[in-house]
C-alpha cells in the first residue's frame, strides 16, 4: 500500500523501485508476454463489439442496482443463504466478525478477494483472536511478508523465486530449494492442514446472478473451490457493482476476463455457488445438516458512483488489472509505487472514493496520459480521462500548486502566453551556444533533465512565416484550416511549414487563425479546468468549422484532445457546445489527411531508400485510432521501413509529466532509444511535436548520428 505523506516521500518511493534490477525485468518480461497472449487470447474475436456489448450490461444493472439487489436477496433467501448489506468497509468487518463469533470459529481460511484487500477484513478478524490465512499462493506469500498486492491477478508478481525460497524456508524452518514447482510443492503441504483445520471460508465474487440467487468466482487455484465447499461456514464478500442480472450477462464478461487478464481462453475454475451445500463437518458434538453460508454486499460509496453521470463508469471495472498489464509507468515501479489497494488505472480512480484524497494525491499525478489502459479496458472505461477529472477534484478540494496556477493563468492569455514565448526567444541566446539546444540552462530550470536535450525557441515563430509560404491557390481541392499548437508554432515551425508545402502541391487552399493558442492540454493534464476550459473557448472561437473542410494539426496530442476533449469541455455551454462538436469533427491528423484525403502517390516522391523507423505517439495510435497512415506513408515516398520493438509504447513525454517525474521519463525514454538503435535505422519519424523533442533530445544527449524528424518533413524533403 502506497502511504507517501507528501509527493518528495512519493518520489523517493519511486526512484527505490526504479533501482529494484528485478522487479524491473520481471516487469518488462511480463508486459512483453503479456500483450502477445492477450491478442492471440483475442484472435478471431469481436473485440470492440464484445467490451461495447459489456459495458452497456453493466451499465444498465448499475442503473437497477437496488432492484438487482432485492432480487439477488429473494432468491438466494430461497436457498437458506443469509444476505447482508454494508455501508461502510467497516461495517462489513464488523458483520462478518460477528459471524465467525456467532458460530464458533476460530480458524478462517480465505480465497482472492479484492473486495476484502479494499475492509483491510485480515485486520479486523486477526484483532478479533482469529486466525485468518489467505490460500490463493500469491496471496499467502504477501500475507507472509506483511505486503498488499502489487496486482490484482498475480499479487506477489513483484518477487523473484529467490525471496520466496528465503520466506519459504522462514516459515517452515527448513532451508528451501529455489525450484518452483518444489516451493509450489511446500506451500500445498503448509496450505492442506490449514483447509482442514478450518472453520470458515472467505471468499469473493466475479458475479451475484440475481435471477438465480447464485455467487460466481474465476479461479486458476483450486483453492477457491476448497474454500468455499470444505468449511462449515462460507461467507462471499462482494461489491454491489458485481450484481448481475442472469448468466448469460455473467458468461459475457466470462469471454473477456480470462483473456484480458492474463491471455487464458477460460480460467482453470469456474465455480457457481447456488445456496448453502451439505456440510460433513462436526459442529458442536453432532454433523450440521447444511453449511452456513452468507453473502455480504458492500456498498463503502458505490451506490453513489452508480448515481455519478461521468464516474457511474468505474463499476464496469471486472478486476482483470489489465489497466495495469499495458501501463508504461507500472511497468517500471510496480503496483506497490501505482496503488494503494486497488492498483493501476483503475486504482489511481478507486482510491480516491474508497480511500480518501489523501491516499490518492500523490498517486493520481503519475500517470502519463497515453491512453494504454483505456484502449485495453474490457468495460470500456475511459480512465485517462477519469484520472485527469479525480486530479482536478483533488486540487479544487486541497489547493492548486503555485507553478499549475500560473501555467494556467499564462495560458488563458493567448497574448502573455506568446509575448513570453518572443521574449525567452530573445533572451536564449547566451545559453543556446548557438546550437538548437538549451546548453547552459540554469539548474533550477533543468533539474533532472539531464537525460535529454532541450530545445530552444525558434527564431521566428511559424506564424509570423505564414503569409510568405501561404499557397496560392485559385480553385481548392479543399480548403484547411491548420492548427499548429504551440511547439510547432514556437519550436518546431519547419514541421508546419513542411505540411504547408505539401498541401500546396495539391492545391489546398490553407488559412491560419492568429486568434490561436495552445490546445490546452498541458493545463488539462495540471487539474487546472478552468483554463483548459478558457482555452478551449479561445481555440474554438478562432476557428470558423463552417467555414473550411478539415482543422488540420501535426500534433497527434493536439488532435486528440481537439477532437475527444473539447466536446467533453464544452458540453455544457450552451453558446458553444454545437460549435465545439462541430470542430471536433473537422480535425484531422497529417498522415490521416496525406494518405486518406489527398492519397499521395509515390510518383510524386524522390525515394532514396533510407532505412527509416517509426515512434508511434500514444495519442495518435490510441487517440485518434490511427496506424496504417504514417506507415503507408513511409513506403511511398520510398523509405525503407524497419520497424522497431514496442513502436507504439509511449516515449515516457507526456507533456508536463516529464517534468514532473523525470527519472520515470528517462527510463521510458531509455527503453525507446534502444529499440530504435536495434533497427539500424539512420531516420526516425513521429508525427508528434512533443515525441520528437523527447526523442530528438534524448539522441542529441546520447550522441547519436540518428536524425528525428516529423513525417511531414520527411514528405515534403522528397517531393519531386
Amino acid at each position: 500500500m502506497q502511504n507517501a505523506r507528501d509527493m518528495k516521500q512519493y518520489k523517493g518511493e519511486l526512484t527505490g523501485a526504479l533501482h529494484n534490477e528485478f522487479l524491473r525485468e520481471a516487469m518488462d518480461k511480463f508486459a512483453v508476454a503479456y500483450r502477445a497472449s492477450r491478442a492471440n487470447a483475442f484472435k478471431g474475436m469481436d473485440v470492440e463489439g464484445l467490451i461495447a456489448d459489456i459495458a452497456k450490461s453493466k451499465d444498465e444493472a448499475m442503473g437497477r442496482m437496488d432492484e438487482l439487489l432485492a432480487e439477488f436477496t429473494r432468491n438466494a433467501s430461497a436457498q437458506g443463504v443469509t444476505v447482508h448489506v454494508a455501508k461502510t468497509a467497516r461495517e462489513a468487518n464488523e458483520i462478518i466478525g460477528r459471524i465467525a463469533q456467532n458460530a464458533g470459529v476460530k480458524r478462517i481460511i480465505k480465497s482472492k478477494s479484492m473486495t476484502a484487500e479494499e475492509t483491510l477484513l485480515n485486520h479486523h478478524l486477526e484483532d478479533l483472536g482469529l486466525e485468518v490465512t489467505e490460500t490463493d499462493l500469491g496471496e499467502w506469500i504477501i500475507q507472509l511478508r506483511h505486503e498488499g498486492p502489487t496486482h490484482m491477478v498475480m499479487p506477489a508478481i513483484h518477487l523473484s523465486r529467490h525471496q520466496v525460497a528465503d520466506l519459504f524456508s522462514d516459515v517452515t524452518g527448513h532451508k528451501q530449494e529455489v525450484d518452483i514447482q518444489k516451493l509450489v510443492k511446500v506451500a500445498r503441504r503448509e496450505l492442506r492442514r490449514k483447509f482442514a483445520e478450518a472453520d470458515m471460508g472467505i471468499s469473493g465474487g466475479n458475479f451475484a446472478i440475481s435471477e438465480t440467487g447464485t455467487i460466481a468466482i474465476c479461479t486458476n487455484e483450486g483453492n477457491g473451490r476448497l474454500t468455499t465447499t470444505l468449511p462449515r461456514v462460507h461467507v462471499a464478500l462482494v461489491g454491489l457493482d458485481k450484481l448481475t442480472p442472469t448468466i448469460a450477462d455473467a458468461l459475457r464478461v466470462i469471454k473477456a476476463l480470462p483473456r484480458n487478464a492474463t491471455g487464458q481462453a477460460i480460467t482453470s475454475y469456474v465455480s457457481f455457488i447456488s445456496g448453502a451445500n451439505e456440510c460433513k463437518a462436526e459442529c458442536q458434538g453432532g454433523p450440521c445438516d447444511k453449511k452456513e453460508m452468507h453473502v455480504v454486499f458492500l456498498d463503502n460509496g458505490r451506490r453513489a458512483l452508480a448515481k455519478d453521470p461521468l464516474f457511474s463508469q468505474v463499476l464496469r471495472c471486472i478486476r482483470c488489472g489489465a489497466c495495469a498489464n499495458v501501463c508504461p509507468v507500472y511497468r517500471l515501479v510496480g503496483g506497490h509505487q501505482l496503488g494503494h489497494i486497488y492498483i493501476g488505472a483503475i486504482g489511481l480512480i478507486l482510491t480516491y472514493f474508497y480511500h480518501g484524497r489523501d491516499k490518492a494525491k500523490n498517486l493520481v499525478q503519475n500517470c502519463i496520459n497515453c491512453g494504454a489502459c483505456k484502449a485495453v479496458c474490457a468495460g470500456g472505461i475511459d480512465l485517462p480521462r477519469l484520472i485527469k477529472e479525480v486530479h482536478a477534484r483533488i486540487q479544487d478540494e486541497e489547493g492548486h500548486p503555485l507553478q499549475s496556477q500560473l501555467l494556467g493563468k499564462v495560458l488563458k492569455s493567448r497574448k502573455l502566453f506568446h509575448a513570453l514565448l518572443r521574449s525567452a526567444k530573445a533572451v536564449q541566446k547566451p545559453i543556446t551556444g548557438g546550437t538548437p539546444y538549451l546548453r547552459h540552462l540554469p539548474m533550477i530550470f533543468a533539474k533532472d533533465q539531464g537525460f535529454r536535450a532541450l530545445p530552444a525557441i525558434a527564431e521566428t515563430p511559424f506564424r509570423d512565416r505564414f503569409e510568405s509560404i501561404k499557397p496560392k491557390v485559385a480553385n481548392p481541392k479543399f480548403k484547411v484550416a491548420l492548427f499548429s499548437g504551440c511547439v510547432q508554432d514556437f519550436v518546431y515551425p519547419e514541421q508546419a511549414e513542411a505540411a504547408v508545402k505539401l498541401l500546396a502541391k495539391h492545391n489546398v487552399e490553407v488559412v491560419f487563425p492568429m486568434d490561436q493558442s495552445c490546445c490546452g492540454l498541458p493545463v488539462q493534464m495540471m487539474g487546472e479546468r478552468d483554463a483548459s476550459r478558457a482555452v478551449a473557448v479561445q481555440n474554438v472561437t478562432a476557428f470558423d468549422p463552417a467555414g473550411c473542410d478539415y482543422i488540420l494539426t501535426l500534433c497527434a496530442s493536439c488532435a486528440s484532445h481537439l477532437k475527444h476533449g473539447y466536446p467533453d469541455i464544452l458540453a455544457d455551454d450552451p453558446a458553444l457546445g454545437v460549435k465545439a462538436r462541430q470542430f471536433a469533427d473537422r480535425v484531422i491528423d497529417f498522415s490521416s489527411f496525406a494518405h486518406d484525403v489527398l492519397h499521395v502517390s509515390p510518383d510524386e516522391f524522390r525515394g532514396d531508400g533510407k532505412k527509416t523507423t517509426y515512434h508511434s505517439p500514444c495519442h495518435l495510435c490510441r487517440g485518434m485510432h490511427v496506424t496504417e497512415a504514417p506507415r503507408a506513408l513511409m513506403g511511398i515516398a520510398g523509405l525503407d521501413y524497419a520497424p522497431s520493438e514496442e513502436e507504439d509504447v509511449c516515449c515516457g513525454f507526456g507533456g508536463t509529466y516529464s517534468m514532473k517525474f523525470p527519472e520515470l521519463s528517462a527510463e521510458l525514454l531509455k527503453k525507446k532509444l534502444a529499440n530504435v538503435e536495434n533497427t539500424g535505422a539512420e531516420l526516425l519519424l513521429t508525427d508528434c511535436p512533443g515525441c520528437i523533442m523527447q526523442l530528438r533530445g534524448g539522441l542529441e544527449a546520447k550522441g547519436s548520428s540518428i536524425r528525428v524528424a516529423h513525417v511531414a518533413e520527411a514528405l515534403a524533403e522528397r517531393l519531386k
